[in-house]
């Protein structure tokens, strides 16, 4: 017979209240708890805990506290990352985010759902679905992602959105359901790259 925890990670329903999973989640809120109780002096240590928080994460990583995650230990996340206030991983299924990714304040990834039939709510029954996160993603503030969702490389979600179903590669998505605005073009990278030479030609004349 299958563990909770092992029908969780599996997408099948589970009761959370569990013993182990009671012990995994008190593991992840204790670290959290002490991660937003830092300060900026102590950068070291930050990423002592986050290293201990998570399955895995990158070089080059920084999440502004407060941030709040059932277990931690279910999230992999790449090389360069950053999330601003207010991130909220509910990892009850895995959660796996590319590098250079960037988050906008109160990001919400959400594994976790709960049965349409009130009868079997009632049960406490529940279940999880993993998220993923390709390269190159910004997800503005506010973003909400949802069970299941595949989000592509190279993609900006504006702010607000609610990602209910998977993204492309290079689009800019936007809404409540989050759907594809427009294609990232040639023509966004030639306008963007112009900015960034003149920002640096300004900087070399200073």
């Amino acid at each position: 017979m299958k563990t909770e925890k092992e029908r969780m990670l599996a997408g099948e329903l589970y009761i959370a209240d569990d013993r182990q999973l009671a012990k995994e989640m008190r593991h992840g809120r204790r670290l959290t708890r002490i991660f937003n109780q830092t300060t900026e002096v102590d950068g070291d240590f930050r990423a002592e805990v986050l290293n201990q928080l998570f399955k895995q994460v990158g070089p080059n990583h920084y999440i502004e506290p407060p941030f709040h995650t059932d277990y931690g230990t279910n999230t992999t996340i790449g090389k360069n990352f950053y999330a601003n206030y207010d991130a909220i991983f509910v990892d009850c299924a895995e959660i796996t985010i590319g590098d250079n990714v960037f988050m906008g304040p109160r990001v919400g990834l959400y594994t976790a759902g709960h049965p349409i039939d009130a009868l079997v709510r009632r049960d406490q029954l529940e279940y999880a679905k993993p998220i993923t996160i390709g390269n190159d993603v910004w997800l503005g503030g506010n973003v909400v992602v949802n069970p299941g969702v595949t989000i592509g490389n190279n993609v900006v979600i504006g702010s607000g959105s609610i990602v209910t179903k998977d993204i492309p590669d290079n689009v800019v998505a936007v809404g409540n359901p989050c759907h594809v605005l427009r294609p990232i073009t040639e023509e966004d990278q030639i306008i963007w790259q112009r900015q960034k030479a003149a920002y640096f030609a300004d900087q070399n004349d200073a």
